[in-house]
């Protein structure tokens, strides 16, 4: 490792992930909170909006790796693709986003999402791949079934609160069906 890569080693974990982000050329907006350090190869690829949420574990892919195979052919040979994510976005751990994916605004990405397709504005989407699971709008009427309020509270009454939810206020998932589609 040459002095230059130490550098950039110890300024990747020194600096804020948003900070880090900014300074290898991550275009991102305002009020955004940026948990990942996974912004590939070509990081000046990507735009985020204001108002992001980028949590833990997400990936970014700007290129097409590919394209190795015809390196025997071409050695230069190399593709990418740039990467969008519109204003008032959550895109949920451990989720990857390939080349020349633009994400929409006010968009929901699920946990651990393979991120394939340009998503629309005002959507919930999940999976591996990802796909649509809900607009915007009925997840917001789903969500408030069950919303704790919980979320500007100090963590002992936050605790406190959550513990006393009956089960019904709880998020609860369908038990898997065992038979073929």
């Amino acid at each position: 490792m040459n002095i230059a890569e130490l550098f950039n080693a110890i300024k990747k974990y020194r600096m804020s992930p948003e900070a880090y982000a900014r300074s290898i050329g991550v275009k991102i907006g305002k009020n955004c909170d940026i948990a990942t350090r996974n912004f590939g190869s070509e990081p000046f690829l990507i735009t985020i909006g204001d108002h992001v949420q980028v949590t833990t574990g997400v990936s970014f892919v700007t290129h097409d790796g590919g394209v190795w195979i015809f390196r025997d052919i071409d050695p230069t040979f190399d593709v990418f693709g740039k990467i969008k994510i519109g204003s008032n976005t959550y895109v949920g751990n451990n989720t990857t986003i390939l080349p020349g994916v633009t994400i929409g605004e006010n968009c929901v990405i699920g946990a651990c999402s393979l991120v394939t397709k340009s998503i629309p504005d005002n959507t919930v989407t999940a999976g591996v791949p990802c796909r649509f699971i809900s607009s915007k709008e009925d997840y917001y009427k789903n969500m408030s079934k069950i919303n704790a309020k919980t979320k500007l509270m100090k963590w002992d009454d936050k605790k406190q609160a959550i513990t006393a939810l009956s089960d019904e206020k709880l998020i609860q998932k369908n038990l898997l069906t065992t038979e073929k589609d």
